[in-house]
């Protein structure tokens, strides 16, 4: 049966599938990322798997794999197919689709960015299925994004498109890692609330889904934090919209798991603060923490099919 190889590499964990053409999962795995031994110990672990993922192709599928797709985090070069940096694998310049391509006898190799390739799946398969322009803004540690333009997810000149999380909402408000104040994910991640509902509440274990528990039994502190984080997020989007005018913007990552004890207020924030933008829908992601692994054989399939119309 014709497979790629779908690999999405985070700071901990890696999951991988063997993905058919019509995008049905085959074979699913997953391993840790085994940071803690260091850099060339990860991109060792990344090719093992990869390896292991076309043997197990061959022994049960009756062939080996025609592709790979890998997503990493990070800064990537996808066109020259680098993993330029990635501050919690701690590698640099690191010539992956090159190491992965002859690893796995030469097949093409597709080099993506993580929250990009994960972008690519939802708006295809996911929740943007039936967008022609999306915004994907999943809300974790940080913040990221992916627009999406008819199928395809838009990287920038120099592939910093979508950072939306660096977007200044509160010019006064607090440090952020890249240099500004006041960036968006300080004040709407996960990590955020988190940050924000430990102090609050004085328990320093205290999380952001704590905090939206405590929303939904109407506490008036937690309410407080969560409508601050909701407010400061509302301004965020509607800079994008009005930026790129989307027709749905998917929100994903820890924080959307509230479901609606977020998106009601969510979306009632937007549209308090739009005047001639167009209102889009706001919808939670629909694939969860597999998007970046089914984005990777999208990505993988992708190659196939330039490869064939050059």
């Amino acid at each position: 049966m014709k497979h790629v190889i779908a690999l999405d590499v985070g700071g901990t964990g890696m999951k991988a599938a063997l993905v058919g053409a019509d995008g049905t999962l085959l074979y699913e795995a997953r391993r840790a990322t085994g940071r803690e031994r260091g850099a060339e110990a990860v991109v060792e672990s990344i090719l093992d798997f990869a390896a292991d993922l076309r043997s197990y192709g061959e022994e049960h599928l009756g062939e080996s794999a025609v592709a790979a797709g890998v997503a990493v985090p990070g800064i990537v070069d996808a066109e020259n197919g680098i993993a330029v940096y990635a501050a919690n694998l701690g590698w640099r310049d690191v010539p992956m689709r090159q190491l992965l391509g002859e690893r796995l006898g030469g097949v093409p190799v597709a080099l993506g960015h993580d929250v990009r390739t994960g972008g690519l799946a939802e708006g295809r398969i996911g929740a943007g299925k039936d967008a022609d322009r999306f915004v994907f803004v999943p809300l974790g540690t940080g913040i990221a994004g992916a627009i999406g333009i008819a199928g395809t997810i838009e990287a920038g000149a120099h592939g910093y498109a979508g950072e939306i999380g660096h977007i200044v909402v509160r010019p006064d408000g607090p440090d952020c890692s890249c240099g500004q104040r006041g960036c968006l994910e300080t004040l709407a991640s996960a990590s955020a609330v988190s940050r924000a509902w430990a102090a609050a509440s004085g328990d320093p274990e205290a999380d952001a889904a704590d905090c939206a528990k405590a929303v939904e039994s109407g506490d008036p502190a937690a309410v407080a934090v969560w409508q601050n984080a909701v407010d400061a997020l509302a301004a965020g989007l509607v800079t994008a919209l009005t930026l790129l005018d989307p027709r749905t913007i998917i929100i994903g990552g820890g924080l959307a798991e509230a479901g609606e004890t977020l998106f009601t207020p969510l979306r009632a924030a937007v549209e308090e603060r739009v005047t001639f933008q167009k209102l889009p829908h706001i919808v939670p992601a629909a694939l969860g923490d597999t998007a970046g692994c089914l984005g990777a054989g999208l990505l993988a399939w992708d190659l196939l099919s330039t490869e064939v119309s050059a």
